[in-house]
């Protein structure tokens, strides 16, 4: 099976199933003497693990990380890291009905006839399970990237129809976590919480979509045929589970203007090149410009529901389906770690490409 990893020169493995003993990470690439805990790590599984509100899942798995390799009295030694976590609250009897019937809009069809036969416990391979990992990989990239002081925020944008007003250019996570729902907008939480709540008491689920906001970004980062930094952010947007859009800047709305409006001229601030207008979502040519990076990711209502809903059988027989089972109504608040772990995965990989392919240096230990 193909498919499993992620990165050139920091590269992650990642492996295991829903419902398996274990789930888990190889990172490979990552510089030596970087100082990591596995407290620092847990930090960002916390964010992301199931069962931490009443409007998510209620899994409760405690997501504890297991450093096997690549550290060493509590510094990176350049080798591989190796990274566990155990799985502990599944339930399979769960998903009795969905042995032989496909879920709509899920996974289980075209797994089976792609691979010849599918683990139906907790969608196996597929299961959004598989995301807690790269949220493990993503804080070390973190890490890395924090050294030289490049930041990552993410937040639920837009849940439904229901949009928030944020200014990208001062949320923080601190913003971000003070609701469930990790909307920073504060007069958008109680209207989104019962939306969420009500479809989840109505067997059903809502989509919506996360922006994020990546800052103190150099410029020069990226490539500009297919290494394209929105290119490699789009892949790994999209990789993630009920992801089915992804946009940066202007997006979609920037076919609405017209080219004298959309161009962010440049001008000069505190002796530095900036833009005026940021419509470029800070890569311009596939190469960062050195202004804040912002993209959206659209996320489609949790395929899994409670309704009943009409599908087929691997006989070709035409079924009722009612699933049983715990689920997100609206898998967003526990999508916004996801969406920062990704992108910071390709803002290292790029960062250290740039380092020692075009830079034509060592990495300065000191100075990630």
């Amino acid at each position: 099976m193909p498919g499993n990893y992620f990165g050139e020169m920091f590269r992650i493995t990642n492996w295991g199933e829903s419902h398996g003993k274990a789930i888990g990470v190889v990172i490979d690439g990552c510089p030596p003497l970087l100082e990591l805990s596995k407290e620092y790590i847990q930090n960002y599984l916390d964010r992301r693990k199931p069962g931490q509100s009443d409007i998510t899942t209620p899994r409760k798995e405690k997501d504890e990380v297991e450093i096997l390799s690549g550290v060493f009295d509590g510094k990176t030694t350049g080798a591989p890291i190796s990274i566990m976590i155990f799985n502990n609250d599944f339930r399979k009897e769960d998903y009795q009905d969905i042995i032989t019937k496909f879920r709509p809009s899920h996974s289980d069809f075209t797994f089976l006839k792609k691979y010849g036969l599918r683990d139906p416990y907790g969608g196996g391979r597929s299961s959004a399970r598989l995301t807690a990992p790269n949220v493990a990989a993503g804080a070390v990239a973190r890490k890395i990237l924090e050294n030289v002081g490049i930041e990552i925020v993410a937040y639920v944008k837009k849940i439904k129809t229901l949009q928030a007003d944020i200014d990208t250019s001062n949320v923080t996570i601190e913003d971000v976590e003070r609701t469930i729902v990790r909307c920073p907008d504060l007069n958008m939480i109680r209207e989104m919480v019962d939306l969420i709540k009500a479809a989840r008491d109505e067997g059903d689920s809502l989509g919506g979509v996360i922006e994020c906001v990546i800052r103190n970004v150099p410029a020069g980062l990226g490539e500009p045929i297919f290494n394209k930094m929105e290119a490699d952010l789009a892949k790994a947007m999209l990789s993630i589970n009920a992801t089915k859009g992804f946009e940066i800047g202007s997006g979609f709305a920037g076919t609405e203007m017209y080219g004298s409006a959309h161009n962010d001229h440049f001008l000069i601030k505190d002796g530095k090149v900036v833009t005026k207008t940021n419509n470029s979502g800070g890569v311009q040519g596939g190469i960062s410009n050195g202004m804040p990076i912002i993209f959206r990711v659209a996320f489609k209502p949790t395929s899994t529901i409670r309704k009943k809903q009409k599908t087929v059988d691997s006989n070709n027989n035409e079924v009722e389906l009612e699933v049983k089972g715990r689920h997100d109504p609206c898998v967003l608040p526990r999508a916004v770690p996801i969406v920062e772990a990704m992108a910071a995965l390709v803002l290292c990989d790029h960062y250290l490409r740039d380092k020692i392919y075009h830079r034509n240096h060592p990495i300065d230990n000191n100075n990630l």
